[in-house]
C-alpha cells in the first residue's frame, strides 16, 4: 500500500484492531442493506445441532430430529408463499452451517423459497450449507452481530436438540423475552420434543425456587411433530404479520 492511498483502502488497517469499530458498524450495515433489498420484515428461526446429520449419526434415532426440522420449514415456507405481499410473509432463518441448519434451509428449498443463512467463522464445525438463497447468506466474525441479525426480524424461533451453541441462544431469546427487549406480543419460542428438553432443563424447579416467574415460561411451546409445531405457528405469524407496521 502506498501512504498516500485512501485509509479504506488500506486492508491493513481494515484488519487490525484499531479498525474494529468499522467492522462492526460494516456487519451492521451490509446486512441490513441486503434485507431491505429483499423485503425480508419477517423470519422465523431455526435452531440446534450441526452434529446432526441426515443419516449415518453416531447415536440412532437422531435421524428424525434433522427430518423434522426439514419438513417443518418446508411446511412454513410453503404456507408464506400464499399470503401474498412481501410484508405479509416470512421468510425461514438459520444459523448457515449443516445439521439442523441445513435441514431447515433445505426445507425452505423445497418449497422453493428464499431463506436467509447467518453463518460465522469457526475453526470447526461451521461451514455454509447450500441450500440457503445466495443472496441472502451471510458469513459474520462476531457472533453478537449474527445474534442480532437472528433476532432482529424474528418473530418465532424454533428449537431441535443441540449443544452449547443452541442452549446459548435459547437462554438468549428467553432472556430477551423476559425482559421486554424484543417487544414482540406473545413471542413463540418453540421447542421440539418435549422429552430431550425436559431431561434437559427443569424449568418447573426454577418456578418452584422462585428463580423465574410462571409468567417466564409463558413464551415456550412443546411440539412432537411438524404439523403440530405448524398448527402453533400459523394462527400466532397470521395475528402478528396482519398487525404488523411497515412504518
Amino acid at each position: 500500500m502506498k501512504m498516500t492511498d485512501k485509509a479504506y483502502k488500506n486492508l491493513d488497517f481494515l484488519n487490525s484492531r484499531d479498525a474494529r469499530t468499522i467492522r462492526i458498524l460494516a456487519e451492521y450495515l451490509e446486512p441490513e442493506k441486503r434485507f431491505r433489498e429483499h423485503h425480508i420484515e419477517h423470519t422465523v428461526v431455526f435452531f440446534g445441532s450441526a452434529r446432526i446429520e441426515p443419516e449415518g449419526n453416531d447415536i440412532p434415532g437422531m435421524e428424525k430430529y434433522y427430518t423434522a426440522a426439514e419438513e417443518l420449514a418446508f411446511k412454513l415456507a410453503e404456507w408464506s408463499k400464499e399470503l401474498g405481499k412481501d410484508e405479509k410473509t416470512f421468510s425461514i432463518c438459520s444459523g448457515g452451517g449443516p445439521g439442523i441448519m441445513e435441514a431447515a434451509n433445505r426445507g425452505a428449498s423445497r418449497a422453493g423459497a428464499k431463506s436467509i443463512a447467518l453463518n460465522i467463522s469457526l475453526a470447526e464445525e461451521q461451514f455454509p450449507n447450500k441450500y440457503a438463497t445466495p443472496e441472502l447468506s451471510f458469513e459474520f466474525h462476531y457472533f453478537f452481530m449474527r445474534k442480532l441479525w437472528f433476532t432482529y426480524h424474528a418473530k418465532a424461533f424454533v428449537f431441535f436438540p443441540g449443544g452449547f451453541g443452541t442452549l446459548d441462544e435459547l437462554f438468549e431469546c428467553l432472556t430477551l423475552a423476559q425482559t421486554g427487549k424484543m417487544v414482540k406480543p406473545d413471542l413463540q419460542v418453540l421447542l421440539y420434543d418435549k422429552s430431550y428438553w425436559d431431561k434437559l432443563i427443569n424449568f418447573d424447579m426454577l418456578k418452584k425456587m422462585k428463580l423465574i416467574s410462571e409468567k417466564d415460561t409463558r413464551f415456550i411451546s412443546y411440539f412432537e411433530s411438524p404439523e403440530e409445531g405448524l398448527s402453533i405457528l400459523k394462527p400466532y405469524l397470521e395475528n402478528v404479520i396482519a398487525n404488523f407496521d411497515i412504518s
